[in-house]
């Protein structure tokens, strides 16, 4: 009789269990199905922040001549693919729309298709963003340039907004390492054999592989003449030397180093975020 209360106590404490596990596993949040805001209903995105998505990446690309080879959207291109892998790396961020229009350097501005806007216009734009997702919940708002002439404005931005809003408990990120990993990028094409006039500067081997690692229709090395200079070809390097190779290694490179940098941004103390700065 014993034994059989016994088997019965087993048993239904087995169910109770289970029951509890499915319970716990019912409750547990889900993850989103899409990471972008922008494809998603305001009823998704409310309950992907309450469930714990409360870190944005807000990109910002740039639409300029990039050589005879490279589409003018390579910029936009490129950090939308990054964005995306450093959000899933992250694994509780959700990314805003791309932002297109950026300062652009007048030596840029004298080709056909590129599109630049005063510093004040897109810091004003990045403001206006970054309010716009505190107002939906959002606690830590992460600022990715991949371009040049944006890296300024960005970190002004941030540090400007973060102090205004310390209170609050919401901070807004330069995640200056993203484009600061240029450096990094250099180094291993210099260990690969390559030199700094075959690297370049613009439209040269590291853009033009990154681009050829996510979209190699937007890529046409046949039109590249290693002759011309800059003022005919808009192109400072020798993107000839590209790979799609050599792309998906140097686009590793900048999305460990944002996704580092803000894992540390994100655990440091809201009042240490930007000191000396």
């Amino acid at each position: 009789m014993f034994v059989r209360s016994f088997r019965g106590a087993v048993s239904l404490f087995a169910v109770v269990l289970i029951a509890s596990g499915a319970a716990a596993q019912a409750s547990k949040p889900s993850a989103p199905e899409r990471l972008d805001i922008a494809d998603m209903t305001w009823v998704e995105l409310r309950q992907a922040i309450e469930q714990g998505y409360t870190t944005v990446i807000v990109p910002s690309g740039g639409i300029e001549e990039n050589g005879p080879h490279m589409v003018l959207g390579k910029h936009d291109q490129i950090v939308r693919r990054t964005s995306h892998e450093i959000a899933r790396a992250l694994g509780n961020a959700l990314v805003a729309p791309v932002i297109s229009f950026v300062p652009e350097g007048e030596g840029l501005m004298q080709f056909p298709g590129t599109i630049g806007v005063p510093e004040e216009v897109f810091a004003g734009v990045l403001e206006g963003a970054a309010r716009s997702l505190r107002g939906s919940g959002f606690k830590n708002i992460c600022l990715i340039a991949d371009h040049g002439g944006s890296v300024g404005p960005q970190a002004e931005v941030a540090t400007r907004l973060t102090r205004e809003w310390a209170g609050d408990g919401v901070r807004v990120f330069d995640v200056s390492d993203y484009y600061g990993s240029i450096a990094a990028q250099n180094d291993l094409l210099k260990a690969q054999g390559e030199t700094p006039a075959s690297i370049g500067e613009h439209a040269g081997i590291v853009d033009t592989s990154e681009l050829m690692a996510i979209n190699p229709k937007g890529v046409d090395l046949s039109r590249v003449n290693e002759a011309s200079p800059f003022a005919v070809s808009g192109v400072i390097g020798n993107p000839k030397r590209a790979s799609a190779e050599r792309g998906q290694a140097l686009l590793t490179i900048k999305i460990e180093k944002a996704v580092k940098q803000i894992r540390a941004l994100i655990l440091q103390p809201a009042a240490n975020a930007y000191e000396g700065r």
